[in-house]
């Protein structure tokens, strides 16, 4: 493993920094104290930079010669609103908030490939470290592109790192095309007649409905959808009366839809909106639809990730290089690559094994209340931040498929 020396050294103080973020976690757009942490360092380090994009996200500018060629690296700093098992000496102080998902670990990798740029300019151009709020269902990556992130920071290309808990310490995983899937959401409402509970055929009863209903959307998945294209269509909630004796007016009916392309997600919202018509008219019932799109599909180009394979390979060797296994999760680096070419990475995060006593009873899994980010990873993910940097800027603009 070809780890850069000089992160190594520095590796401990940027895991204080990583660990003090633990303890202080922010939910999207509220990283005021998050923001002020990296500021604090980038200006330490003498790296100019921009704030407040995307309400509290932060911009640094790293040059050095006379290129006008620029990659961007990207970290996301947002905190989930859940409550932590863990009781080291880091664990969240901030009650119902929790870096569960490494997001405290993302900041702090960049940050080491920050501070190793500041004294270590190995190339001819610019680095972009974007530090983004409100990845957890904010759309900060969209609101940093809404308040000009890529004209005022014109750049080749972005490309996005995210720690995945399971595999060993020491490997990496990407692959071109999609690699996680569109969020939606959908919020189906069946109108019924209320009526005594002892009499409902004085009524129309909306909760048999539901029931036929939810059955019917799992045969868009089944029978509408080619097997071989992927989607996901999971109700979560169903809402219906308040007493045991009233035939309710009215269930509501949620959930969500993913996928890795639009084609199947017009599919799929089509079909929705009529199997959940049909059903109703059948019961003479009524309903409102309603289909609301997130983030969309998170697609790796294909030159960028081929490129980021080789930097990776380079670091760790081959058999470390593993396929990126699509997943179902959905991920806001999607917008910033709709707008620009790029790869987004998983670096392997371990087993749990490297958490100290007073972890949680559960395992050490994204979104899980006893999950914490492994500080090992440090020097391994700032290594690859400054080598594909590096790496890209010293290549032909033309060879690297920009």
């Amino acid at each position: 493993m070809k780890v850069i020396d000089s992160i190594v050294t520095q590796a401990a103080g940027i895991a204080a920094i990583r660990r003090d973020i633990h303890a202080h976690p922010e939910l999207c757009f509220k990283e005021v104290r998050t923001a002020d942490v990296v500021a604090q360092k980038l200006t330490e380090w003498g790296i100019p930079m921009h704030r407040g994009m995307g309400t509290t996200g932060i911009v640094g500018i790293i040059k050095n010669g006379t290129s006008e060629r620029a990659v961007g690296l990207r970290a996301d700093m947002d905190a989930l609103p859940m409550q932590e098992f863990n009781t080291f000496a880091h664990a969240s102080q901030n009650a119902g908030k929790m870096h569960a998902c490494g997001h405290d670990g993302h900041t702090a990798m960049l940050l080491a490939a920050a501070q190793h740029f500041a004294k270590n300019r190995n190339f001819d151009g610019t680095v972009y470290v974007i530090f983004q709020p409100a990845e957890e269902g904010g759309g900060g990556a969209r609101e940093m592109i809404k308040d000009g992130l890529f004209e005022k920071f014109p750049m080749e290309a972005v490309f996005g790192m995210h720690n995945w808990p399971g595999t060993d310490v020491g490997k990496f995983a990407v692959s071109a095309g999609p690699v996680m899937a569109s969020s939606n959401e959908f919020k189906i409402t069946i109108h019924g007649k209320g009526s005594h509970a002892g009499l409902p055929y004085m009524g129309i009863d909306p909760v048999p409905i539901a029931c036929q209903m939810v059955l019917g959307l799992q045969s868009i998945i089944s029978r509408n959808k080619k097997p071989v294209e992927a989607g996901v269509l999971s109700v979560t909630m169903i809402h219906a009366g308040e007493a045991t004796n009233v035939v309710p007016d009215s269930c509501e009916l949620q959930g969500t839809v993913r996928t890795f392309s639009y084609e199947v997600l017009d599919l799929i919202e089509t079909r929705m909106k009529q199997v959940a018509e049909h059903t109703c008219a059948a019961h003479e019932a009524t309903c409102t639809f309603e289909f609301v799109r997130n983030y969309p599909p998170t697609i790796n180009s294909a030159a960028e990730a081929e490129f980021a394979r080789r930097v990776m390979q380079d670091i760790v060797g081959a058999d470390n290089v593993i396929e990126q296994e699509p997943t179902m999760g959905a991920e806001d680096f999607a917008y910033m690559l709709q707008a620009k070419p790029g790869a987004y990475c998983f670096i392997a995060n371990g087993d749990g094994t490297h958490r100290e006593m007073g972890h949680g009873a559960g395992p050490c899994m994204l979104h899980n209340p006893s999950y914490d980010f492994n500080d090992d990873l440090i020097p391994l993910g700032a290594t690859y931040w400054v080598r594909l940097a590096e790496d890209w800027l010293g290549t032909p603009r033309a060879g690297a498929g920009a």
